[in-house]
C-alpha cells in the first residue's frame, strides 16, 4: 500500500497543484500516492492556474489534468502526510482535525522539508517570476521530504 501525501493551499490552483505535480514526478506511483486540495472551495472542479501549468510544463511536469477540490475532514483518514503551504491554511486544516493525532499529520511544507518555518508565498497576484520562485521552493522541500521523512529514493 502506498504512502499517501496531500498538498494543501487556499484555492488549490497555484501552489498545491504544483506541489502535487512535483512530488508525483519524484516518486513511483505504487510507492507514494500524491493529491492536492484547497481549504476554500473557490475553484472546485477547475484546472490549475495557467501560470502553474506553464511553470510545471517548463520543468517537464504535466499538471493540466488536475482538478481543484476542497480539503475535507475525511482527508485525515485517507492521507499519511498533509503538507500546508502557509500558516493560515495549516490553521484551517487543524481546525477540521477530529483528534490531536490527526492534527499531527499536518505540517508546513517548507518546515517538513527542513527549510525552516517559512511559508510558500502565494504567487496568484504576481507575475510569472513568482510562480518560478514557488516552483523552486516546493521542489527543494519535496526532495528533502522524500529523502528525510518518507525514506523513498
Amino acid at each position: 500500500m502506498p504512502v499517501k501525501v496531500l498538498m494543501v493551499c487556499l484555492g488549490n490552483i497555484c501552489r498545491s497543484p504544483l506541489a502535487e505535480g512535483i512530488m508525483a514526478s519524484l516518486v513511483h506511483p505504487e510507492e507514494v500516492f500524491v493529491d492536492s486540495a484547497g481549504t476554500a472551495g473557490y475553484h472546485v472542479g477547475n484546472p490549475p492556474d495557467p501560470r502553474s501549468i506553464a511553470v510545471a510544463r517548463e520543468n517537464q511536469i504535466d499538471i493540466s489534468h488536475q482538478r481543484c477540490r476542497e480539503f475535507q475532514a475525511a482527508d485525515f483518514e485517507e492521507f499519511d502526510y498533509i503538507f500546508a503551504m502557509d500558516l493560515e491554511n495549516l490553521a484551517n486544516i487543524h481546525a477540521l482535525a477530529p483528534t490531536q493525532a490527526h492534527r499531527k499529520k499536518a505540517r508546513l511544507l517548507l518546515e517538513a522539508g527542513g527549510m525552516g518555518t517559512r511559508e510558500v508565498p502565494d504567487p496568484y497576484y504576481g507575475g510569472a517570476s513568482g510562480f518560478t520562485h514557488v516552483y523552486s521552493l516546493i521542489e527543494q522541500a519535496c526532495s528533502r521530504i522524500l529523502s528525510e521523512i518518507l525514506r523513498t529514493p
